[in-house]
C-alpha cells in the first residue's frame, strides 16, 4: 500500500505547529519558560537559581497552573457534553482566547527584561494555560494522532519503528507500522516547523512574533467548524 508523503490530518498538524511555535517563542521572550512542555521548566528553574537570572517565579508556577487547567477543562468538558454542547469547539475557542491574550500582553508589554515582573508572568501563564488546554483536548479528541506538544515519546517511537523496519518484520507488521511511523514523522516535522518559524520571526520582530499563535488558533477553529459543516452537508 502506497503512503502519501504527508498523512497527518490538518488539525493535528496545525496543533503541532502551534505547540512548537508557542514553546519556542515563549522560551525566547520569557527567559527560558517552556509553555507546553512544562516539565522542562525544572531544568531551567535550576539554571535560573544557579545563575541568578530572572524567571524562577514563572517556572515554579507553570506546572501547578498547567495541572489545574487540565483538571479544570476536563470537568468543564463533562459539563458541556452533559448539556449537549460542542465540547471541542468550546475548548478551541478558549485556546484561541488565551493565545490572543498572550499575544496582546507580549506585544504591549514586551520586551521583558525581568521575567518575574507581573506583565511577563501574565503573558507566560496565559500561554501556559492555552497550551494546557491543547494538551487536554488533544488527549480526548485526537487520541489516535501523535501528541502535538511533546516530541520525546514520539521521537523514541519513530526510532524504534525505524529499527524494526531495518531489522525486518513480517509483511503484516510492516503494513501496520508504516502508517504510524509516517504520522509520527509528520508530527515531529510540523512541531519543528513551528519552532523554526518562531525563532526566525522572533529574531526579526521580537515580541511582535506573538501575533502568529492567535492566527494558528483561529485556523484550527476554522478547520474544526469546516469539518462539522461538511459532515452536515448531504452527500
Amino acid at each position: 500500500m502506497k503512503l502519501s508523503f504527508w498523512t497527518l490530518p490538518a488539525m493535528p498538524a496545525v496543533l503541532s505547529v502551534t505547540a512548537g511555535y508557542v514553546d519556542t517563542a515563549g522560551f525566547l521572550a520569557l527567559h527560558g519558560l517552556f509553555t507546553s512542555h512544562v516539565t522542562g521548566n525544572f531544568v531551567t528553574l535550576g539554571a535560573s537559581l544557579v545563575h541568578g537570572t530572572s524567571g524562577a517565579t514563572a517556572k515554579i508556577l507553570a506546572l501547578p497552573v498547567f495541572c489545574a487547567t487540565v483538571f479544570g477543562i476536563r470537568i468543564l468538558q463533562y459539563g458541556i457534553e452533559r448539556r449537549g454542547l460542542p465540547a471541542l469547539g468550546t475548548l478551541l475557542t478558549l485556546q484561541l482566547a488565551l493565545l490572543t491574550l498572550g499575544g496582546l500582553l507580549a506585544t504591549r508589554h514586551g520586551p521583558f527584561p525581568d521575567a518575574d515582573a507581573l506583565p511577563a508572568l501574565m503573558t507566560g501563564m496565559a500561554l501556559v494555560i492555552a497550551m494546557a488546554i491543547e494538551n487536554g483536548f488533544h488527549r480526548t479528541h485526537f487520541s489516535s494522532a501523535p501528541p502535538s506538544t511533546i516530541m520525546t515519546g514520539t521521537t523514541t517511537q519513530v526510532m524504534l519503528d525505524l529499527a524494526d523496519l531495518f531489522h525486518g518484520v513480517s509483511p503484516e507488521a510492516k503494513a501496520a507500522l508504516r502508517p504510524r511511523l509516517t504520522s509520527m514523522l509528520d508530527s515531529v516535522v510540523a512541531f519543528a516547523l513551528g519552532c523554526g518559524a518562531a525563532a526566525l520571526l522572533y529574531l526579526h520582530f521580537r515580541e511582535r512574533a506573538f501575533v502568529v499563535p492567535p492566527v494558528l488558533g483561529a485556523l484550527t477553529l476554522l478547520l474544526h467548524l469546516s469539518g462539522k459543516t461538511k459532515k452536515k452537508t448531504p452527500a
